[in-house]
């Protein structure tokens, strides 16, 4: 029996309670994540879905993520400028774990968080603020 319930998210504090770099945004299950921490996180995964043809304005699929990558996901989104789809038409790019790949569509360029490769690419992504001159590429391809 499926449940109705809404998945848990998680609590994330406004961006105006967000000064201390070390407070923490996000915490579940006993994990908690510091702004500092989703910033360079959001910073690296942003990079990475901007290479694999996220735009400005566009959409981005999200299938089975846990809560705190989706949030790191989502802050990810925001700093692009691009949103969450919402199923009315195939996004160019996605985001999910290797159990939910095998049952999504090859229409869409997955990036797979707990693939060695996608970890190999994450870890030689810069983590500094992104800039102005990438987000304008990236607008322009």
């Amino acid at each position: 029996m499926r449940s109705t319930m809404p998945p848990r998210t998680p609590a994330i504090d406004p961006p105006e309670r967000r000064s201390p770099p070390n407070g923490v945004v996000a915490s579940v299950g006993g994990v908690s994540l510091t702004s500092a921490d989703l910033d360079r996180w959001s910073n690296r995964l942003a990079r990475m879905l901007l290479r694999m043809g996220a735009r400005p304005g566009g959409f981005v699929a999200l299938a089975g993520l846990p809560e705190l990558e989706s949030t790191a996901v989502r802050h990810a989104l925001d700093k692009i400028g691009a949103r969450v789809s919402s199923g009315a038409r195939t996004p160019a790019v996605g985001v999910t774990v290797w159990a939910r790949r095998g049952g999504l569509s090859d229409a869409v360029t997955w990036l797979v968080l707990d693939e060695p490769a996608t970890l190999r690419k994450y870890r030689s992504t810069s983590d500094t603020p992104l800039t102005a001159a990438e987000l304008d590429a990236a607008g322009r391809r």
